[in-house]
This record gives structure tokens, sequence and C-alpha cells, in this order.
């Protein structure tokens, strides 16, 4: 992360509209928590090196402002649905850096108790429905949850996070269309990342623009700057209001890049170094401070306070997440598996795994 400069200060009348729309302390938070999803996710990949992490884990680096501008419009009483890349919307949504290292590291004090690892995060409590291991996974399932909400007449509303290898599959489609036709509270924002795996979406996508797809079910469909915090807050707080008001959902496309591979087994091979630098060049952490100092809303000193803050986070959360217990081994189906007849009420008693016939 490139160190922050001291900037000019630049007339008000030219600051975005999204600057004046929040105070100062409201966008602090905001480049607070971007810099707490790559400091989280760099101090996990650091873990997984070190072998502290077993399994993989799918980072978002280079994606954290289509994380935290998408979910800043957002209340406790909203819900997300998210990825297998989907750290930053937890974060965005308020999760606890320190629940999630103790998941990654399989721990009890993680949020699905360690059994559910970098992929499968979720917290219900603050309406994070959950992150999901399979492509598309999470868009019926806010579609419902949105179905849910209307039919209750309750003024939230869902945001469901998906990539650009979503965008093809069948559940997309299926999706957006039930949303239209029923006017449901539910954005959809699609995190182009330029690949599905090592498939770049030119070669798998017939449109130049994933959100053109919406025309097709009749509702507004926006192209951003996925890198732009500005621009992201913008188009969500827009579609955020609508699905409030009833009007029903919105297709927001975020144009952006992952720094990292698709995973930690991936090798890089389908993209050059030339490219992955020129998008490092658009660092949106770095690119947010920038712009913050240039209008005075914040100086260089408050964005090292910012930093320190999130390194003593960031070191807590490992402290507790290896100090954490692990899951005894006779309760490791505790979770996994419903329990058996009325003892689902209490959780007293262990569910009996299904046998290999039935597996």
């Amino acid at each position: 992360m490139e160190q922050a400069m001291d900037m000019p200060t630049r007339p008000v009348a030219a600051m975005p509209a999204v600057f004046r729309r929040h105070d100062a302390a409201t966008l602090r938070a905001a480049l607070r928590r971007m810099v707490l999803v790559r400091r989280f996710e760099e101090n996990a990949e650091q873990a997984y090196m070190r072998g502290l992490i077993h399994g993989t884990m799918h980072l978002s680096i280079g994606q954290e402002a289509s994380a935290i501008g998408a979910t800043l419009p957002l209340l406790d009483t909203d819900y997300i649905t998210s990825t297998h890349r989907g750290h930053g919307h937890c974060i965005g949504k308020g999760a606890d850096p320190k629940r999630m290292f103790a998941e990654f590291f399989g721990k009890e004090t993680g949020y699905c108790r360690g059994r559910g690892g970098s992929m499968h995060i979720a917290d219900v409590s603050r309406g994070n429905l959950g992150a999901n291991g399979i492509v598309g996974g999470g868009l019926p399932i806010a579609v419902g949850a949105a179905l849910s909400v209307k039919k209750q007449r309750r003024n939230s509303v869902v945001m469901c996070f998906f990539g650009d290898g979503a965008n093809n599959e069948g559940a997309f489609h299926e999706s957006l269309n039930f949303a239209s036709i029923w006017k449901l509270p539910v954005i959809f924002v699609c995190e182009n990342n330029r690949y599905g795996m090592s498939m770049s979406v030119e070669r798998s996508t017939a449109v130049a623009h994933i959100a053109q797809r919406a025309i097709a079910y009749d509702i507004p469909g926006v192209t951003v700057d996925g890198n732009s915090f500005v621009d992201v807050l913008d188009a969500s707080e827009t579609a955020v209001e609508r699905a409030r008001k009833g009007e029903g959902p919105t297709l927001i496309e975020c144009e952006t890049y992952r720094l990292r591979g698709h995973s930690k087994s991936d090798r890089n091979r389908y993209r050059t170094r030339e490219e992955i630098d020129d998008w490092s060049a658009r660092d949106p952490i770095g690119r947010l401070e920038h712009e913050l100092q240039q209008y005075g809303l914040l100086d260089a000193a408050a964005i090292a306070a910012i930093r320190d803050e999130v390194e003593a986070e960031i070191a807590a959360g490992l402290e507790f997440a290896q100090q954490s217990p692990a899951p005894s081994r006779d309760e490791l189906t505790r979770y996994v598996y419903a329990p058996d007849g009325a003892s689902a009420a209490t959780g007293t008693t262990h569910a009996t795994p299904p046998t290999e016939n039935a597996r």
C-alpha cells in the first residue's frame, strides 16, 4: 500500500456529491474498513504460508472499494449474500475480524465454530446470510430473502454479491427475472474482476458490460469503476433507495481486479505481470486516501492513525484466533448435521452422521 502524501485542498465546489452527503467521521470509518479488509487478507495469506491455516482461500485484495462502497448504505436490518471471495463483504456488514480469523483457523470461537472456514462465513444476527462456494449460489438465496422481506412488509433490502463468472449461470437469469416480476427489494452487485478462475470475461460473455443484461429484465443496470469508492457508493445509494421505495431491483456492475490469483493454488499463467502492475497502480485504498486529503476531509496524520488502529486490531485478532480452542473430535458433527428428534430445540445431543450409502 502506498504511503499517503499531503495534497493541496481542492475547492468544496469540486467535491464529489457523495462526500457532501456524508460527514468526515463516516468517510474515515469507510476508509478504515477498506484498510482493515486489506490487512486482514494480507495477514490471512501470511498465516496460510506459515501453515497455520489449512485448505485454501480466495483473496479480494484490490477489490476493497467495491465491498465497502456497496455495503456502506446498508443498515443492520438489511441483508447480504456473499461469495467465496467474500471477506470484504463480511467486514462491510460489520463482522469482527477476530472471529473471522478464528473461523479461518478452524476454532470454536469462529463465526461457524470453525466448521465453515474462509468460504462459508455467516452471521445472521448482522444480516450476513452467508458466503457461498457455489458460483452464483447466493443469487436465488438473496431473491428468496427479498421475497420474505416483501411479504412481511418490512423496509429491509437485500444485497447480493457475485462475480463475473456467475453471470452466465442459469441462476443469474432466473433470479433477475423473478426479482423484476415481483419488484423485490434486492440489489445485485456483480464484482467483475475480469476472470472466472482463468477464463477472461471477454472470452466468456457476449455483452461488453454485464450490466447490459439488466435490459432483458426491465430493471436498471449500471457499470461503475469498481476501484472508485465514490462511484460505487453513489450507485449503491441510488439502488438501495430505489429498493426501499418498493421500485424493485437494480444490477450494479463494479469493474475491478483481484491482485492475487483465483486461489492460493493459482499460478497466474493466464495474465501478464504488466497487467497486474497496471491494476496495482489503480489501488482503491490509495485512491480514496488521496481524494479525502485533496478535499481536506482527512490529513496524513489521520490516515497514519487509521493504519495504526488497524494493525493493533489485526494483531489482537490473530492472537485471539491462535489462543481459541479447537473443536473436540467428539463434537465434530455438531452444527454440521441436524440433531435428532426433540433434542433439536435444546442442542443437547449429538447428531448422527449419515451412513456411507446415504452420503
